[in-house]
């Protein structure tokens, strides 16, 4: 929401400023010039990066419109997941949790946590490394070094996609350059014009540079930094389940484990240790 908002805020301040001076809105629509400034941008990305890459930069500008699926309700979501799969755990055994990791998606635990179930790196993430646990066969520390190598593994990998729509905007400037510098081209045709023709033809290449300039400054490079903040959004809940995990690979309480998890969160967002408390009374 706050996206959509701040691209109206910046497209409303530019042409109210601009026809505040008595500016031309008609002139500032320059179809060719978006076409070459927007298809060489496109052609870029394309060289530049993997197809999934590619598909990624656009359902993340999608995903910065809809806004963060963060909240404090979905935490409070994980909390009480996390607390009833480790309090089954200690009262059932934690080979009782088996058929649940293995197919979480008709587990009757799992299930009541449809929000979680569709994070599909979480759910992995979590489902793995209690099978390791059942194991037995990683010491805690083993099992955090385990779980730092999935989320780092996976941090480098998400960091890709608004790292190559960064990318994009920081060339946008130039391309609206290489625009412009064709609308000059094309200006040079006709030199023995009159001078207003002249001026049109002129006016009408600068669009190329403020429009390479805007993109870049406006909306892309935002929005690539909010995809990004995004990515670190998303390794903050992810860090939640692991000091949880390894709580209780070092045996901790249900409790203690979910607190070590809420104590992660970062405070804008943090459940408090009441609503967290009477989120995981709901589980028991």
């Amino acid at each position: 929401m706050f996206v959509i908002i701040g691209i109206v805020v910046v497209f409303g301040s530019i042409v109210v400023g601009y026809t505040m001076h008595h500016g031309d809105l008609a002139i500032l629509w320059q179809l060719n010039e978006f076409i070459i400034i927007g298809g060489a941008a496109l052609g870029s990305m394309l060289i530049a990066n993997p197809l999934n890459v590619t598909i990624g930069v656009f359902k993340g500008v999608i995903g910065t419109l809809k806004g963060s699926k963060l909240t404090k309700a979905t935490y409070l979501e994980l909390m009480q997941l996390l607390f009833e799969l480790f309090n089954f755990a200690k009262r059932e055994g934690v080979i009782a949790l088996e058929p649940h990791i293995e197919n979480p998606s008709s587990s009757s635990i799992f299930t009541k946590y449809p929000t979680f179930l569709g994070n599909h790196h979480a759910t992995d993430f979590l489902c793995d490394t209690l099978k390791i646990v059942l194991g037995g066969g990683a010491s805690p520390y083993d099992l955090e070094e385990l779980m730092d190598i999935d989320l780092e593994t996976a941090h480098r990998e998400e960091l890709q996609v608004p790292t190559a729509l960064a990318t994009v905007s920081d060339a946008f400037p130039g391309l609206g350059i290489v625009a412009a510098v064709l609308g000059v081209i094309i200006t040079m045709g006709i030199i023995d014009q009159p001078p207003a023709v002249i001026g049109s033809s002129v006016g009408a290449a600068l669009v190329g540079t403020f429009f390479g300039v805007l993109m870049a400054y406006g909306v892309v490079g935002p929005i690539a930094k909010n995809m990004e903040n995004a990515v670190h959004e998303a390794e903050h809940y992810m860090t939640a389940i692991k000091v949880a995990l390894l709580s209780f690979a070092k045996g901790s309480p249900a409790s203690v484990s979910v607190e070590f998890a809420r104590r992660s969160i970062p405070p804008h967002i943090r459940p408090s240790f009441k609503e967290t408390e009477e989120a995981t009374k709901k589980a028991r």
